[in-house]
């Protein structure tokens, strides 16, 4: 099988897949006479990248595989082909994920903690059923408070291989914290899926906790992770 071949198989899978596909799952489309050796594979993948290079389309690993889609940059205007209102989340919901992404495993009690407020439970509903977040365990404490962490799902709404591609902490005066304090929270940018799902107008998520009004000195997270066209 020729090099070129071997991408023309790779792009179509991952083309018709619309989601990340893992390296055995890859290997799985060819008769065994003909499968790739995992690095020759693996060297087409990163050839198919290259292509790709200034085009609206990238290849992307994350931590569930390989998938094409758009990129970033363009995902407002391919938002015009589906009316319906995107995914909005408050501020108080995207502090709560941040802050579970980067000190994970932790309990709703230490998230309060950090963030001086009560969180509202329906942000912990919003962030499981995004599949976002899971209970890992049980904090040996009265009451065994569950402890929250981060998913998969997370990482490849955000584009990320692992936590350790998470952006650095800067330093902003707010969610001080005695053990770290003066932290901004920050999360990159999700990117653009080549091929959305269906679905109805989604209702604002996170929405109804009550927090002071942002000011200067208050920390905000770079990214808004609004709907990356799923």
């Amino acid at each position: 099988m020729s090099e070129e071949e071997l991408r023309n198989i790779l792009e179509a899978a991952l083309l018709a897949a619309g989601r990340p596909l893992t390296l055995p799952e890859l290997m799985q489309l060819f008769d065994e006479a003909q499968r790739p050796e995992p690095a020759a594979l693996r060297a087409a993948l990163a050839r198919l990248e290259a292509e790709f290079a200034g085009r609206a389309i990238e290849l992307k690993q994350t931590a569930s595989g390989y998938r094409l889609q758009i990129r970033g940059r363009y995902g407002a205007v391919i938002a015009r082909l589906w009316p319906e209102r995107p995914q909005r989340y408050s501020r108080a919901l995207l502090e709560t994920l941040a802050l579970i992404a980067y000190r994970q495993p932790l309990t709703r009690a230490e998230i309060e903690a950090v963030r001086g407020v009560v969180v509202n439970p329906n942000i912990i509903k919003t962030l499981l059923e995004r599949g976002w977040i899971r209970v890992v365990g049980h904090r040996e404490l009265p009451g065994h408070p569950e402890l929250l962490g981060t998913t998969r799902e997370f990482l490849d709404y955000f584009g990320l291989r692992s936590l350790q591609e998470l952006p650095p902490l800067a330093e902003l005066g707010s969610l001080e914290d005695p053990r770290e304090p003066d932290l901004r929270l920050e999360l990159p940018e999700p990117e653009a899926e080549a091929f959305p799902a269906a679905g109805g107008e989604p209702a604002e998520a996170g929405v109804g906790e009550q927090d002071a009004p942002l000011s200067a000195g208050d920390a905000v997270l770079v990214a808004s992770p609004a709907d990356s066209l799923r």
